[in-house]
């Protein structure tokens, strides 16, 4: 481990980055517990929507949103835009925005 020293410490160079890697096996645990129940996914399709879901209410979660109000303004707002290849609409939908309303937040500053 002397030569990957430097990698080991990275977490001490930015206060952000944590130390292990537990948020992300709590939020796949669900997923992990319950695989047997996801028979939907017996294709590449349906395991590829799988995961996309997951990551999007994982993402909300760490953002301090609840995942079903902010799944519910996305699903009124995506088709609503006119390009969705638009990287500055896409970006007042993301989970970090600050444009999202309140509703899909789990505490109002």
């Amino acid at each position: 481990s002397i030569n990957q020293w430097e990698k080991l410490n990275v977490f001490l160079q930015d206060g952000r980055l944590e130390i292990d890697n537990n948020r992300s096996e709590r939020s796949i645990k669900p997923t992990v517990i319950g695989r047997k129940n996801f028979l939907f996914s017996n294709t590449p399709r349906g395991a590829k929507a799988s995961a996309t879901i997951y990551s999007i209410v994982e993402t909300a979660k760490a953002n301090g949103l609840k995942p079903q109000a902010y799944l519910q303004y996305l699903f009124e707002q995506l088709p609503q835009l006119s390009d969705s290849t638009d990287p500055e609409a896409l970006g007042k939908l993301a989970p970090w925005s600050p444009s999202l309303p309140i509703i899909c937040r789990l505490f109002t500053k």
